[in-house]
């Protein structure tokens, strides 16, 4: 069926086409307005007197391959009002074809600002050129910073996180609103001032949602005492963890005793391990001379003196947490040592050859690393059980103890006998397990006897977080929010951050996060 095909249909509604002529590659389209009067923008009255006429340049978007221009005869009415200080003015053509002073036409304008809105500056230009719409990286910045629209809707319950501007020197902070799932605004800082200027200006939200930091939490309790803290579930699994952890790390030489691993022989060591065992004897006499002062009674400014030893350290081994233990090598080697002991008992005891036959299998060590072991196993065929005991890190044992479904034989024993041996640590296991058992089950009531079991347990500087918490901690088990939905908006900050190189500056960074919203 034959239609009919008009040029002014390409054009935005409402002009119509004088004529149009291809000059140098560019698709140049005369128009004009239909309406035969304009509107003062002073005194809104409507006007037929033409005064005269001039031209715009406007671009256009592309037609079949072509950049377009648009040449839009634009003409001047004289304001017949006598009180009207605007004598002359120029016709308006509406926002929804061009803006006053625009050099592009709305549609276009549009798409130049979702353009930066989805890539920033320079990315955005490049692709831009490649639709042929030519624009600048800087113009397509002001398009966004100009196009901007703050959020307006009503806040109930907000998340509020942290993120590093520049790690190490500058941090800043986002505030999400979590029930749109989407960026509220962002903070210069992450000063309790600051934070408690802005929430002191929305009274209505009722529920602040943070991670176990103080300084959002006393921020909120200044500016909204009445609102509900909740406390990241997360953070709160983290940082139980990490109490069972130090825990361990305090027990080490438990649990060295309930292992059988208290002996060690130089003789067996290889050079590396010796100068390592010189080095942690020298450690365990300083823990020593510390440890005695201490008991003592003296001061820990006094022993600082005394020795020439840091605040830190001497701090760190009052307070039990500086725990040195001497562990044999363990490396790279370890997940080959069955093929190793295979070759071994078959007869091949050169380390030289040994290695070149695991470096068939992928293996990627050096020949001393194999000549060691090969040292080593020819010094054990003379040793005691005892004497080759290995003991695992502290990491590795807290592992083991919390994941028991991927245990070995050897493992299984090993975990046994440090629960037999500090049983301490069997009870702060149980514990740690009953509170992120609470936390996934939204058990609230079982908090207060857990806290009760718990605060005289090896875990007890974590108890008194808690016990600081306990209004934003009892809110994370029982409420249903949290702040993983901010943690993901911080991701997509970094992602948009990185993607803008050098102008990530903080106001650009929220119009470009809130306008993809």
């Amino acid at each position: 069926m034959p239609c009919t095909f008009s040029p002014s249909s390409l054009i935005p509604a409402g002009l119509s086409v004088e004529r149009f002529e291809v000059a140098d590659g560019v698709l140049v389209v005369t128009a004009s307005t239909r309406r035969k009067e304009a509107v003062c923008p002073s005194c809104h009255w409507s006007s037929r007197r033409v005064h005269s006429r001039y031209v715009r340049r406007i671009s256009d978007l592309p037609c079949s391959g072509r950049s377009v221009r648009l040449l839009l005869i634009t003409r001047r009415f004289r304001c017949d009002v006598d009180t009207c200080r605007r004598k002359i003015f120029a016709q308006r053509f509406g926002d929804d074809v061009v803006s006053e002073l625009g050099r592009r036409t709305c549609r276009m304008e549009c798409i130049v600002h979702h353009l930066g809105l989805a890539l920033g500056g320079r990315p955005a230009a490049s692709f831009a050129k490649r639709l042929m719409m030519p624009v600048s990286n800087d113009t397509l910045l002001r398009v966004v910073r100009r196009r901007a629209r703050p959020r307006a809707d009503p806040l109930s319950v907000i998340g509020i996180d942290d993120w590093a501007f520049r790690r190490n020197h500058r941090y800043s902070s986002i505030i999400c609103d979590l029930e749109r799932r989407r960026i509220v605004t962002l903070l210069p800082d992450r000063e309790m001032a600051t934070v408690a200027a802005w929430l002191s200006e929305h009274p209505e939200i009722q529920i602040v949602s943070r991670d176990r930091g103080g300084g959002y939490g006393d921020a909120a309790t200044k500016a909204l005492p009445d609102a509900t803290q909740v406390a990241d579930r997360w953070h709160l699994m983290e940082n139980a963890s990490a109490a069972f952890l130090d825990a361990v790390k305090k027990s080490m030489k438990p649990i060295r005793a309930a292992i059988g691993a208290t002996i060690i022989d130089p003789t067996l060591l290889t050079s590396a391990e010796r100068l390592q065992y010189v080095g942690y004897l020298r450690r365990e006499e300083t823990n020593a001379l510390v440890t005695d002062l201490a008991g003592e009674g003296v001061s820990i400014k006094e022993i600082v003196r005394r020795t020439g030893r840091s605040r830190k350290l001497v701090r760190q081994v009052v307070r039990g947490e500086r725990t040195d233990l001497f562990r044999t090598r363990q490396g790279t080697l370890d997940p080959h040592l069955p093929y190793l002991d295979a070759q071994w008992e078959v007869g091949c005891r050169n380390g030289a050859e040994l290695w070149r036959r695991l470096r068939t299998f992928g293996f990627q060590g050096s020949l001393r690393v194999v000549g060691e072991w090969a040292t080593r196993r020819r010094r054990s065929e003379r040793a005691t059980a005892s004497q080759l005991q290995r003991i695992p890190s502290a990491r590795t044992i807290a592992r083991m103890m919390m994941d028991r479904d991927h245990l070995t034989k050897a493992d299984a024993v090993t975990i046994t006998a440090i629960e037999a041996g500090v049983p301490a640590l069997a009870k702060v296991h149980g514990l740690v397990v009953r509170f992120q058992t609470m936390i996934r089950t939204r058990a609230a009531a079982d908090l207060n006897p857990w806290i009760v079991d718990a605060e005289t347990s090896l875990i007890s500087s974590f108890v008194r977080g808690i016990l600081k918490d306990k209004a934003a901690v009892s809110a994370a088990i029982s409420e249903p929010w949290s702040n993983g939905q901010t943690e993901g908006q911080v991701n997509k900050l970094k992602l948009v951050k990185r993607q803008m190189y050098g102008r990530a500056n903080i106001d650009l960074l929220e119009t470009r996060l809130l306008g993809a919203a």
